[in-house]
């Protein structure tokens, strides 16, 4: 009797953990599949755009940049500097982990990394420049209810700027409404709010501001302000550090 009792708890406990990695395996893969949508709302696959970004400082003065960027694919950005008259000329590449900074009369683009603000402010230079969350990212549901999902982001690799990413997903139209970024040891490093859903034309429609604030810059605000965003076609030419000087010539 003992035997055949331990035999039925061994034989329910193995189907609780096929269930269980069946259903771990679903969780996975619907997440990963929203994450993709996502993406899908955010940015074309090839694209360029107007943004406005401004950083704020605790005493009230603000710093303003334009910038024309271009993508392509999932790996490639580059960005051109529009104003102000200071910075006009500046240029950043980023493709896939690699990033440089391109500065007219200096002899060579610089390399840079992701966590590296070349304009200072709460955002940096992988937020200023980003790649689609799905490439670099894993996801898994956390939580759902009737209006959003909440994800749990976990980096594919250590090069990515953030180890951990908690994103919050309108259900209705599968935009992102608010992203939190986590250091490996757990820190909340920064949170990213999506506002003001746009239509910019093309099919187009998605978050137009992108406010951020973080606990370890105390009174500090940066947005970001798209103006405009449309499909373009590029070559692969417009991605490389030859072509950094001459970004200005596909306004």
């Amino acid at each position: 009797m003992y035997k055949n009792n331990v035999s039925f708890f061994l034989i329910l406990f193995f189907m609780a953990s096929v269930i269980w990695s069946q259903e771990s395996a679903t969780n996975d893969t619907k997440g990963d599949e929203i994450l993709k949508k996502v993406d899908e709302n955010l940015m074309p696959v090839s694209f360029e755009s107007y943004r406005k970004l401004i950083n704020e400082e605790p005493d009230g003065s603000k710093k303003e940049f334009i910038f024309f960027t271009v993508k392509k694919d999932k790996d490639k950005v580059a960005m051109l500097y529009v104003s102000p008259a200071s910075e006009k000329g500046r240029a950043t590449l980023r493709l896939g982990d690699n990033m440089w900074l391109y500065i007219p009369n200096v002899g060579k683009p610089i390399r840079i990394t992701s966590m590296q603000s070349v304009v200072g402010g709460v955002f940096n230079n992988a937020d200023i420049m980003r790649l689609e969350y799905s490439v670099e990212y894993d996801a898994t549901i956390l939580e759902q209810n009737d209006s959003q999902y909440i994800l749990n982001l976990k980096a594919k690799t250590q090069t990515i700027a953030y180890d951990n990413l908690k994103m919050w997903v309108d259900k209705k139209n599968t935009m992102v409404t608010k992203v939190e970024c986590y250091a490996a040891s757990g820190t909340l490093i920064k949170t990213l709010e999506f506002k003001e859903i746009k239509n910019f034309g093309d099919g187009i429609m998605r978050p137009a501001v992108i406010e951020t604030s973080s606990p370890l810059y105390k009174g500090y605000r940066s947005l970001m302000i798209y103006s405009q965003m449309k499909p373009r076609k590029l070559p692969d030419e417009v991605f490389t550090l030859e072509y950094l000087s001459k970004l200005g010539d596909l306004r």
